[in-house]
């Protein structure tokens, strides 16, 4: 039996239809909610995004319940190539108790669709064309409902609920209509990417270039912190983008897009990285890091995926960060929703900005200082000059950079990792 109260719209509000609110909306309707989605876009759409899951985020579908086989459109790939310094390196994924020891690639445009269908399969009620422009208070400031615009001609709505969660990706605002700014202090980062039918289109592992350079003027090349990626996508075609931390003196002052032209510009001819081969045009997105949006929780809202600034500071991967964050705050929410009072829900809701803080709080601090040393061109220079050449310092640096380790039994490496985390420092 729903317990919506009179006048309510939905047990919980999800804003957003991505990784994040599909993911919550799936785990919430499983439970018997009453959830509504409401999404901006209309599906199939577009999302600028590298289109490659690292086996953290397989570990998200396989929790959420999607079939991950090659039979059902998936591309398997076994690990990670690492090119710089004038050296290549493949890393295979690490064989752990906590995550499958394969990563995937799929486009985003097939990808989020997928998910929202597998959170309508569950009983989720999902509304598309639907731009919501910010939350509904009461006059205790606590979250009642959402407001926005909807359709063609962009009819005002107002849709109410106890709950929501804010899973509106970078723009985040749901969470700016009540005051929740962005921490300036936190990394940010920019990627753009484009498709390019290439020869390349099938490959076993994704490839990360860690030297990206501005050779706008040749004679002085710039080595800029960030990294290329080249992640064939199995049906004729690459996703290749470079992406540039805050951090750099570069930030904000560089045109990507060129940058990207420049750096495909200097791969083989027989790559076909050029502009003959162009499937599309560049895209550029915001890659909001390290928790760079806090609370996590606050007065009937709750923060998710990208709203709450949960891309790995390390690589810049969002996809499975988000979903894992969705897991979480659904849990609560389903546990708050189970109880009679409203001081004992507030405990339960107040345990997601915690939760979060004891699975990832001292992984992304360490990311965010991680982004802070290597803004040092220098510091880059030398780390890939001496680190790429040692294979078993690199298996460890990728074990790092992807969060792939074991928390509890792991091996020596994944214990140097969770004691990194918990010394952390706050930046």
């Amino acid at each position: 039996m729903s317990r919506k109260q009179p006048g309510d719209d939905a047990e919980v509000i999800v804003v957003g239809a991505g990784p994040a609110g599909s993911a919550a909306a799936t785990y919430l309707a499983k439970a018997g909610l009453d959830v509504l989605v409401l999404e901006k876009t209309v599906f199939p759409r577009e999302k600028v995004c590298g289109d490659g899951l690292t086996p953290r985020g397989v570990k998200q579908l396989i929790d959420l319940g999607i079939d991950t086989r090659p039979q059902a459109g998936w591309l398997h790939n076994k690990g990670l190539r690492v090119v710089g310094g004038g050296i290549t390196l493949e890393l295979d994924w690490p064989d752990l108790a906590s995550f499958p020891p394969y990563g995937l690639v799929r486009p985003r445009q097939d990808f989020d669709e997928l998910l929202a269908n597998n959170a309508k399969a569950h009983g989720a009620r999902i509304i598309e064309h639907t731009t919501i422009t910010g939350a509904i208070t009461d006059k205790t400031g606590r979250i009642v409902g959402v407001e926005g615009k909807q359709g063609p001609d962009k009819t005002p709505v107002t849709y109410k609920a106890p709950l929501v969660l804010a899973c509106d990706g970078v723009s985040a605002r749901t969470a700016l209509s009540v005051g929740l700014d962005k921490i300036e202090s936190r990394p940010m980062g920019v990627a753009v990417r484009r498709y390019y039918t290439s020869v390349r289109t099938k490959d076993d592992y994704l490839e990360s270039h860690l030297e990206l350079w501005d050779r706008s003027d040749p004679a002085n090349p710039v080595l800029l912190p960030g990294y290329g990626w080249i992640f064939g996508m199995g049906d004729g075609t690459v996703n290749v983008g470079l992406g540039i931390l805050s951090t750099s003196k570069a930030y904000g002052t560089t045109d990507y897009r060129q940058l990207l032209r420049s750096w495909l510009d200097h791969t083989p001819e027989e790559w076909e990285l050029r502009e003959e081969h162009a499937a599309g045009k560049i895209g550029g997105a915001a890659l909001p890091m390290g928790f760079n949006r806090t609370p996590h929780y606050r007065n009937g809202l709750l923060l998710v995926g990208d709203a709450g600034g949960m891309v790995n500071p390390f690589n810049g991967e969002g996809i499975g960060y988000a979903m894992e964050s969705a897991r979480i705050a659904a849990e609560h929410v389903i546990h708050a929703l189970s109880r009679t009072t409203a001081d004992s829900r507030e405990r339960a809701l107040h345990g997601y900005p915690v939760a979060l803080q004891e699975s990832l709080g001292g992984y992304y601090r360490l990311g965010n200082l991680f982004t802070k040393i290597i803004a040092n061109p220098a510091i880059m220079r030398n780390a890939t000059k001496h680190g790429l050449p040692r294979k078993r310092l690199m298996q460890f640096v990728l074990k790092l950079l992807a969060g792939l380790y074991d928390k509890r039994d792991g091996d020596f490496d994944d214990r140097v990792i969770a004691t990194l985390t918990r010394l952390a420092p706050s930046v």
